[in-house]
């Protein structure tokens, strides 16, 4: 049976969630939610395991912390015997406005911390999917901004690009990074009114 590992990048504990940093939890959380599965605590991370038309698939939120996410990332390919072709990690990036996001097979990781560290662990051929969240904050105030929880505006903007990574998910498992590229990264330039 094929496997598919797909990573939301965020940081374990109460004080992180809905915060900015943490929207790749919050798109696996939706996710688990539309597929009435839940996560389990187990190494180096929260757990849900699914399978779509025979494919297996391992949803992983980290609980490393994002500056080590690629300590998760490698036990669970290993453990699982995971191709990496096979993996998918949703993160946050201040370089794209929110409510809009892109699809990539590879990449550097933007200056990404989480991205960074599964670069050097792993190496940049693997899909990833970034997730607006903007970057209206003053000089020197990034780490405020990404470690902020949403203003309500902005969840409302950022709720239907949610929706639509969980579709991506399942395309990315059904179809391949090429044709879910296809797909979807139109919608993920369009600005919300």
């Amino acid at each position: 049976m094929d496997k598919y590992l797909i990573v939301g990048l965020g940081n374990p504990g109460d004080e992180y969630a809905e915060t900015r940093h943490n929207t790749g939890f919050m798109v696996l959380d939706a996710f688990a939610k539309a597929s009435n599965i839940v996560f389990e605590d187990k190494r180096y991370g929260f757990v849900a395991e699914t399978s779509l038309k025979g494919r297996k698939v391992f949803l992983l939120k980290p609980t490393t912390f994002m500056n080590l996410s690629g300590n998760a990332v490698r036990y669970w390919l290993n453990k699982e015997n995971i191709n990496q072709s096979r993996l998918l990690v949703v993160s946050d990036d201040v370089a794209i406005p929110v409510g809009q996001f892109r699809l990539k097979a590879s990449g550097s990781n933007g200056g990404h911390n989480g991205l960074g560290h599964i670069q050097q662990l792993i190496g940049q051929q693997y899909a990833r999917l970034r997730m607006g969240i903007g970057n209206d904050y003053p000089m020197g105030m990034q780490i405020d901004h990404v470690l902020g929880k949403f203003p309500a505006d902005e969840l409302e903007k950022l709720q239907p690009a949610i929706n639509l990574a969980v579709d991506i998910i399942k395309s990315f498992v059904l179809t391949g990074i090429d044709i879910t590229m296809n797909q979807y990264n139109k919608f993920g330039k369009n600005t919300h009114p």
